[in-house]
């Protein structure tokens, strides 16, 4: 009969471990402005070319502006009749005003003349405001961009007919500089954590960093930050809205793109991380390692693990401190068997 068997353990220990979840969602603008006119009219001119990237204020379509510099110069000329009236309105509401302080002219004539003298103050007030207007709308036959950013295709080309805040956009303008990720967390899994929290099997991650993995595979190199956790529950899924905001400087990210976003729960200090190698399952898939017990005789120990960390499983009962988990030659080891151990690593 041979002696006891060789086994490579390593030894349990408590340890800070970053706790992860793993969200999948999609990506939108940091800001979207749907162009649509102002003004009803015949599109002269598309003066952008699309996809090209376009500052706030810049001319995106010229919109024929004849009717509306003809309205413009016709509301000046009022403007110019009523202060002619308003000239002749104040020399006579001047002088009555003095010739009735000596009887010159009755009360009444000097009234009329005061009040017509306001009349034509109101009158060019109001031709003054509609200059304003027929400006405003001559101005709006320039339309032009809300925001800057990346602007996409158009809707209509020269000679087609727009109307004033229809609802088909002429085109949408796309700030991508910055990127939204909005994903969800379950309510349970939400409540949980606070659980955890307030029990102290957690700690509060020093950090909201967000990273970020793509369709391909492939990790996007700059991680962002959580923005803000919303506050309702969907009565439909049961879960909670978050939304992390990503710079995008070079444009790699692009709005509705899927992702996985791989965000911070918090910090677990009473949790051990053991090898996979070293995990087995029951038929009912319990957890369970063998451990070196007393007078190095192998013990079979049940677990409980909530998630793997790389190559190795996040244990949060079941081992305590000290305790030399069997990791290497586990097709040697029987219950109360004889083991010759040796540390292969320490837990890190």
């Amino acid at each position: 009969m041979g002696g006891p068997a060789p086994v490579g353990v390593v030894v349990a220990a408590y340890q800070p471990v970053g706790l992860t979840a793993d969200l999948s969602g999609r990506t939108s603008a940091y800001l979207v402005a749907d162009v649509r006119p102002q003004v009803s009219g015949v599109v002269k001119a598309r003066l952008f070319q699309e996809g090209a990237y376009v500052r706030a204020g810049q001319s995106l379509y010229q919109i024929d502006p004849a009717t509306y510099k003809a309205s413009y110069d016709s509301a000046q000329a009022s403007l110019a009749q009523a202060q002619a009236q308003l000239t002749t309105a104040k020399l006579k509401a001047d002088r009555y005003k003095d010739l009735v302080a000596i009887n010159a002219v009755s009360r009444q004539d000097n009234d009329d003349a005061q009040a017509t003298y306001q009349q034509a103050l109101a009158n060019v007030a109001a031709q003054r405001a509609a200059v304003q207007q027929a400006k405003i709308n001559l101005d709006y036959t320039h339309v032009t961009a809300p925001i800057s950013g990346r602007i996409g295709k158009s809707t209509v080309t020269p000679g087609a007919l727009v109307t004033a805040n229809q609802t088909t956009a002429l085109t949408t303008v796309q700030d991508v500089s910055k990127i939204y990720v909005d994903v969800t967390q379950s309510a349970a899994d939400l409540l949980k954590l606070r659980h955890d929290m307030a029990d102290g099997k957690l700690g509060r991650s020093g950090s909201a960093e967000v990273t970020l993995t793509l369709e391909d595979g492939s990790t996007y190199p700059t991680p962002g930050r959580l923005e803000f956790s919303d506050i309702t529950v969907d009565p439909g899924t049961g879960s909670v809205g978050l939304r992390a905001v990503f710079p995008n400087p070079d444009g790699v990210l692009l709005p509705g793109l899927y992702v996985h976003a791989k965000l911070s729960k918090g910090v677990a200090s009473t949790s051990m991380l053991i090898p996979q190698a070293a995990v087995t399952r029951t038929p009912t898939g319990d957890a369970t390692v063998y451990v070196v017990g007393a007078g190095d005789k192998a013990e079979i120990r049940p677990i409980t693990t909530t998630q793997t960390l790389g190559d190795k499983w996040l244990v949060t009962s079941g081992l305590k401190p000290g305790d030399r988990v069997i990791v290497e030659g586990l097709q040697k080891v029987r219950p109360g068997g004889a083991v010759k151990p040796a540390v292969i690593a320490a837990q890190r």
